[in-house]
Order: C-alpha cells, then structure tokens, then sequence
C-alpha cells in the first residue's frame, strides 16, 4: 500500500526507508484502492523504527467524509512495544485514511506498511492472543473466558468481537505508554545537580514540614524492598523519617535488610512485630513511629520519584491548612520501565466513591490520624480507602490538595494491586465495605456496586428519598420524526413517574408536525408552547421555564432517544443533592460513538470547551475508567441536563447572549461559581442525533455568530478555560481521550521556593 508525505516529512537523501519529520505534525496520506475503503477488520503491519531511539506513537486516522478530528486516531502498537501488527475495526466506510508514525521532530525509519482486510474469526483471534499475552495488565485470562462467554451466549458472536476489541484498545493504549517515557524524559527526569539544587532550597526554612514516611512491610522481594527504600533516602528533601513496620515476615532476610538501613540513617525506624497482624495491625505499629508533622504512604515494593517530599513540602508551605494531598502516579515494571500514568483531577467526591483517587501519593496531617485512629481492622484490602474517606468527610474542599505531578511509582509484580485489581480480590469486598459505611456516616442512602468489567471501579446508585415533579423542556422546529422519537421514547421507556413533557414550538410550519403537537395534546401527553421569535436556544429555554410547574427541570434536545428506562430516576436522585445544582448524562451517536460524556474547559481549538471522548466507542474505558464513573465535572451539555428550579432562579437561567454556542458551559460554570457542584453520569443513557435539525456551524452566518459567542466565553471565563480543575495540567487540550501532552504548570516548589 503506498504511502505518500503530506505534512512536515522529508524523505532522507541516501535512503529508500529513513524520513525525517521537520515538525510536531507529520503526516502520510495512504493511498486506497479505489479512493475507498469499506466498513471491517483489518491487519495493518507496521515495520517502524525511530533512529535515536526515541519512542513511536504511530495513528491512523480514518476519513469518514467529514473533518478528521484527532479523536477519530486509531493507535497502533510500533516500536515502542516491538510489534508490528495491530487489529484495527472501520465502523463504516471510509474515504481517505492517514498515518502519523510520530508526534515530534525526530528521525525514522518505515520500511513496512499494510493494510489487509480479515474476518472478524482472524481478527477476534489476533485480539485474544494480544490480550492474554498481556493478561496481567487488563484482566486475569480465567475472566477474560467468563466475559467473552456472557457477551457470547447473551449478545452473540459481534458482542464478543467488540467486548474483545474494547480490551485490545486497552492493551495498546498500556504497550504504547511506553511512549510515555519521552514525555518521562521531557518532563520528569532529575540530574544529580538539579536534586542538589531543591535539596539547598529548603535548608534553614522553618516553615518547612517534616514529614514521616509510613511503611508496613510483609515478606516482598528483597530487590524491591531494598529499591523501594533507596527510593526514600535519595529524595530531595531531608526533613524525613522512614517509619517500617515489619509483619512478622517469615523470609528472615527482611529482618536483616531491615536492621542494615536502620542502622545506616538514623531517620530510618522500625519495629519488629511479633505476630502477623495483617495490613491495617502493622500501618498501625509504624503509625506509633511517627514523629512528623505530615504522613505519607508507601508500600514495601513501589518507589517514590525523587522530588515526591519537596514538591509536597512546598505543596503543604504553600497551602498550610491542607490536611490531606495527593499526587498523580505512575505504574513501573520489574523492567524499571515507567508506564500507564494516572494524571487526576482536583477533589472530586463523586469520582473519589467511584474509586481511590487519593490512593498514592497520599499525604495526610498526622494530628488528623490520631484523632481518627489510624487504620481500621476489617478493612484490609482497602484500609487507605477506608481512611482516605474517613479523612475527608471532615474536610472542606479547600482542605484536600491535588499536586498535579507524578510523585508515586506502583511496581507491577505478581501479586500486587498494581499489576492488576484481581490480583487482590478481597480489596473489591473491603472497598465496597468502605464506601457503604461512608454514605453511612454522610446520611446519605444508597448502595454501591462493583463494576464487573473493571474490578476495584465502583458504581453508586443515590436513594433521593423525594419524587418531585419533573418538567421536561424540548425546543424544536418541525422534523417531526425527531421530535417523535424523542417524545415517544421518553413516554415509553421512563420508569420515572411524575414528569410533566413541555414541549416548547419555535416557527413550526409543517402540517405533520402541527398535526402531531394537536395529537399530544388532546391525548394529555404534553404541553405545547409557541415562541414565536428568532432562534435563541437560551431565551427559548428560559421561556419554557416560566411556564413549567416542576422543582427539577430537564433540558432536552428534540434528537435525543431514551436507551436505559432509569434515566430520570438517576437525574433526579443527584440532581436534589444539596450540594449540587446541574446534572448531565452519557450521550451517544446512534452508531454508538461518544457523543457526550461531560465537557472539559479549553478542550479543542477554540479553547473554550469540549466533550470529553468525543467518538470513542461505546464501553471505552477512559482514563482510569473515568468514562464509566460518576463523576464533579465543569460543565455538562444542556442536550440533556437536569437542574433544580431554585438553582436555575438564583443563577439568572440562562444568559441570552448566548443563543445557540455554550450556553450550557456558561450556565454550568455560573451554577459552579455559587458553590454547587455539577456531576456526569454514565447510567443515564441516550442516543443523541446532535443537531440534526439545525445544522453546524463551521461556515457564513452561523460561524461568525460561533466565533463572536466564542470570544464572549473568553472574555467572561479568562483563564479559568484553560485550568479545569476537573483535567489535569498534564493532560493535552488537543486530545479528548486525555492522553499526556506537555506541562502546562511549573512544579509547587519553583514558585518562591
């Protein structure tokens, strides 16, 4: 298949495969038989090789017909994983297909390059062998088979093949992190000089904290205990103690190497405990040792970055009523290779009962320890959850401090939590323990369940107590045949039962959709409105609002199709939450794309906001499985979001300026800015034909009107688009599959440091 340069590539004189990319955007454009190339599986073989070693991020880009956005990337695995063949699926045909090798100014060579269709047969094989090759990093093979068998015997064959191709995507996603190591060189490696420097930089600073390091230790390597101590005493910072608890291990190496870095740093201290007490007993026996002002986790075989205690220290000197702070953080081989980054968000509640975000690198006042307790028995398993969660339900937001860099290492050896959550199955029962007994303690009732495609992820089902009326608001002009699909979808599959349909007529003229309002009204099914005025999505709204009866509105776009029954029920239940005042659903493309799963501020090339894995697959995991989580977002998009009435009244509703482009973003920052939070949920589901009656807005009239609306976002919300505390500063804004892009933040301690 012939490839030819299209952007930033140069072909080396000398050399009929070396090229030489002279920007941040090469491209090739692949050449298709026939200008087309139909809806399937297919092999490519990809033979790609960097010459200075450098990693490989090697992208196709499928041409539908429509602009190619980086969210239609499909990776492949390259050079970085040394495999050359990757399974791709084309959802339909495409007419133009490109090929990034890489994303940088680098050299390379491709001597290799083909695209084969397959049978779905070849391609599911490829996939299974991929996956359980790697089957430590995504799921045990023993429920790799269970699932393949459910999707199997309950959906059919193509269940199994996108059920697989959904793991396969993970398996590239986690082989090409090791890409991950250019931006690991780029953006996180210390020369000896550099760590000196920090080091002096806190010498003779009284406010600076000390800070103890606690550490229960059972019977790990010897290499990784010795490793993950090292890690300790090289760090940048010296106000440290290393405080070990060692579990009674029956290797009786542990003691000896134990007694040897005691004995060689007087900062190091440990206990020998007499009796196995498992994890929570012996955090407790190292808990006693503390002397420092702050505590910080670590287990017996990960490693800490250098930097982990001086960028918290300037962390906690910068944000000295912090009571607890954690990190971003990384998994590392037996290798020493660095991959699979966790780049977080600031506190968010809803993610945080979702799953451990604290996790590691946590940090946590040690006064606010002892007033708990420490560590409780009967938690084992997930006793720095149980605590995490015990901590913060004390705390203000502004208590609980998110260090957005990568100060934690997980080593993913057999046996360990980080090589996968079914290593330790009983953490999921110990989790589930911990949430449960925390909605306890907040009033609130609910239950929690574990996601059963990613073990230690966890769904949470609010009880509101309450069944308010509802009322439904659904601009629209004509399309009747959206807007009964809409309607009726909504009047058959709701099992919520006190809702109110207003249905708000903007210039309809014909006869069928006339005919059709009439129908709904005699029948009682709903209220129809007419606002007879220019198109303004807002002011549209905001006149539909005056005349609803219902505590709790829902937005609604005339294009929508209601897919799971419980929809509103799940609005509702978060949407009288007190402390939160919008709520937004998963939306998707009826060819069951990713349509709208939260907006993120300075998402996209405006940088003003964007939906979050825009086109990724239905079941896609996102980021730590964010996609399936519930989860505090900046905003939501009003094509389906539910706010309370009295929220919606004390924030002005929406503003008019704004007719048609982020209105929604507008009014869920305002709501923000009145110190209610906004959530997105994944188990309110719908189909959404985005404006399918309407249009877009990339040419005349209607682009200009998008850019004036565009630089009014701009002008209100500053530089807050371009920091959502909701993202990560790690994060690309060029990308909404939150892969890792260049900092966009200097680290905690070089500010005044």
């Amino acid at each position: 298949m012939k490839l030819e340069p299209a952007n930033d590539l140069v072909a080396s004189a000398g050399s009929a495969k070396r090229w030489t990319s002279t920007g941040h955007d090469p491209q090739f454009r692949v050449e298709l038989p026939g200008g087309r190339l139909e809806a399937g599986w297919y092999e490519v073989t990809c033979d790609l090789e960097a010459v200075d070693g450098a990693g490989l991020s090697a992208v196709l880009y499928p041409d539908f017909g429509t602009p190619v956005l980086e969210s239609d990337g499909i990776p492949l695995f390259g050079a970085a994983t040394r495999t050359r063949t990757s399974i791709i699926v084309l959802k339909r045909d495409i007419v133009g297909l490109r090929f990034d090798p890489l994303s940088s100014e680098a050299e390379f060579d491709l001597e290799l390059f083909t695209l084969t269709k397959v049978g779905r047969f070849h391609a599911a094989r490829e996939m299974w062998s991929a996956i359980t090759q790697r089957s430590g990093v995504v799921m045990s093979r023993k429920r790799l088979i269970r699932r393949c068998a459910y999707q199997l015997f309950r959906n059919g064959p193509r269940a199994v093949g996108q059920a697989l191709y959904a793991l396969y995507l993970d398996i590239v996603a986690i082989s090409l992190s090791r890409n991950y190591l250019n931006w690991v060189l780029t953006n996180d490696t210390w020369t000896p000089a550099r760590l000196e420097e920090i080091r002096a930089s806190f010498r003779g600073r009284e406010d600076a904290p000390s800070i103890s390091v606690v550490m229960p230790v059972y019977n790990p390597p010897e290499k990784w205990l010795r490793r993950c101590i090292d890690s300790v005493i090289e760090q940048s910072y010296e106000a440290w103690t290393l405080c070990i608890a060692d579990d009674c291990s029956p290797n009786p190496r542990i003691r000896s190497v134990l007694s040897e870095y005691a004995a060689r740093d007087p900062r190091i201290k440990v206990v020998f405990r007499e009796k196995n007490g498992h994890i929570s007993r012996s955090s407790n026996s190292a808990l006693e040792l503390v002397t420092g002002d702050y505590v910080a986790l670590l287990d017996h075989d990960d490693e800490l970055s250098p930097v982990a205690l001086s960028t918290m220290a300037k962390a906690i000197m910068d944000n000295p009523d912090a009571q607890v702070l954690y990190s971003d953080e990384d998994k590392i081989g037996e290798d020493g290779i660095r991959f699979d980054p966790y780049f977080k968000p600031d506190f968010n509640i809803d993610l945080f009962r979702g799953h451990n975000m604290v996790s590691h690198f946590g940090v946590y006042r040690t006064a606010l320890l002892r007033e708990l307790g420490g560590f409780r028995e009967g938690y084992e398993g997930s006793q720095d959850y149980d605590l995490a969660l015990r901590c913060v339900e004390r705390l203000s937001p502004s208590q609980i401090v998110h260090v957005p860099h990568v100060l934690y290492h997980w080593r993913t050896i057999a046996g360990s939590t980080a090589a996968g959550p079914q290593e330790k199955s009983y953490a999921g029962v110990a989790a589930k323990k911990s949430l449960t007994a925390h909605f306890e303690r907040v009033g609130m009732r609910g239950r929690f369940e574990e996601l059963s495609s990613f073990p230690g992820n966890f769904a949470h089902m609010i009880e509101p107590g309450d069944v308010p009326l509802v009322s439904i608001i659904i601009p629209t002009r004509d399309r009747v045949d959206l807007l009964k699909q809409c309607v009726e979808s909504i009047l058959e599959k709701t099992t919520y039962t006190r809702y109110e349909v207003l249905i708000v007529d903007n210039g309809s003229v014909e006869q069928e959709t006339l005919d059709y309002f009439e129908g709904l009204t005699v029948a009682n099914r709903a209220k129809v409105l007419r606002y007879d005025a220019p198109f303004n999505f807002s002011a549209i709204n905001n006149f539909a609002v005056g005349q609803a009866a219902g505590t709790v509105l829902v937005f609604a776009n005339n294009d929508l199709e209601v897919i799971s029954f419980g929809w509103l029920d799940e609005l509702v239940s978060h949407a009288l939450r007190k402390e939160v005042g919008a709520v937004g659903c998963m939306l998707y493309y009826p060819n069951d794309t990713v349509q709208h799963a939260g907006i993120i501020l300075g998402l996209g090339q405006a940088r003003i906001a964007g939906h979050a894995y825009h086109l990724q697959q239905r079941g896609y995991p996102g980021q730590m499985c964010r996609m399936h989580l519930t989860q505090q977002l900046s905003a939501v998009t009003a094509a389906c979001m539910a706010v309370r009435r009295e929220v919606f009244d004390e924030v002005g509703g929406f503003d008019e300026a704004l007719g048609v482009a982020f209105n929604d973003v507008d009014l869920c920052l305002r709501i923000r800015a009145k110190g209610y939070a906004v959530v997105w949920t994944p188990r309110a589901e719908m189909y959404h034909h985005e404006s399918a009656s309407r249009g877009h807005d990339d040419v005349g009239a209607r682009k200009e009107r998008f850019d004036a609306e565009s630089a009014f976002m701009a002008s209100r919300w500053g530089a807050e688009l371009l920091n959502d505390p909701y993202f990560n500063p790690n994060l690309s804004l060029d990308d909404a599959s939150f892969m890792f892009g260049p900092k966009r933040h200097v680290r905690q301690w070089q500010a005044g440091a």
